[in-house]
């Protein structure tokens, strides 16, 4: 098990490296034109990665920490608060909170770039879910839990696709109706980078259902969520971020 241990732990390692280049390159087209929606891109990016930056640092605890009540499940837990932290950062707790907050902003970009305003019952919905989610990740769990961390990647991917799927459906309609290439190109990157961000959770829970069903996990599935989630970044920065459209 140390060995896919290590191996996720390798390739979330190149995946976040390949997203903090992406995110220089954001920064630096911000501090360019200062637009204003390639900010709230950025911060959405920011938080996706350190969601992966928690996922790698759960690998490095049961790798490297030397923590018995983390790399062993027989082992007691000393009921802490730093072992309540620890195990949750272990556990990919921490991840779904911020990988929330990151659908949370991208609630907010989408009602910026194809609303004229908030629908306040929406945001309300939006709020309150949000804080299902981070309550839920980090009150509902039990170490060694496979069922309760399918539940919450399933609740991250109704969010996900409860905003993303509507981002879709915007962002190629505004493709369809555009005369403009620079324009179509824009919200074409947009909408692919909506579905590459709903297929992110999607993995992650089959890989979790494939755990369920027997699996020692780190399926292909797996490394495919991640994979997803530099995609979508590369298609908002080189189709929208990068020709900066209005």
């Amino acid at each position: 098990m140390s060995e896919l241990v290590f191996i996720g732990m390798t390739f979330e390692s190149f995946i976040i490296i390949i997203a903090l280049i992406l995110l220089i390159l954001i920064l630096k087209k911000y501090y360019e034109r200062r637009h204003h929606l390639t900010l709230y891109l950025f911060l959405i990016f920011v938080f996706y990665v350190i969601a992966i930056i928690f996922s790698w640092l759960s690998k490095i605890l049961v790798l490297y920490s030397g923590i018995e009540y983390v790399y062993n499940q027989t082992a007691s837990d000393p009921g802490t608060v730093l072992s309540w932290i620890v195990l949750r950062i272990a556990d990919f707790r921490i991840s779904f909170v911020f990988l929330s907050i990151a659908i949370f902003l991208s609630y907010i970009l989408k009602v910026n770039v194809f609303e004229k305003g908030y629908n306040k019952v929406f945001r309300i919905i939006v709020s309150i879910y949000t804080l299902i989610i981070g309550a839920y990740s980090l009150i509902i769990y039990e170490r060694g839990n496979t069922l309760l961390d399918a539940i919450a990647f399933l609740l991250i991917f109704i969010f996900m696709a409860g905003i993303y799927i509507p981002f879709f459906i915007r962002a190629y309609e505004s493709y369809k109706s555009s005369d403009q290439k620079m324009v179509k190109n824009a919200f074409i990157s947009l909408a692919l980078m909506s579905i590459f961000f709903i297929l992110v959770p999607l993995n992650f829970l089959i890989d979790r259902i494939t755990i369920l069903l027997g699996s020692p996990g780190f399926s292909v599935f797996y490394f495919l969520a991640w994979s997803f989630f530099i995609l979508g970044i590369i298609m908002a920065y080189f189709g929208y971020i990068k020709p900066r459209v209005k």
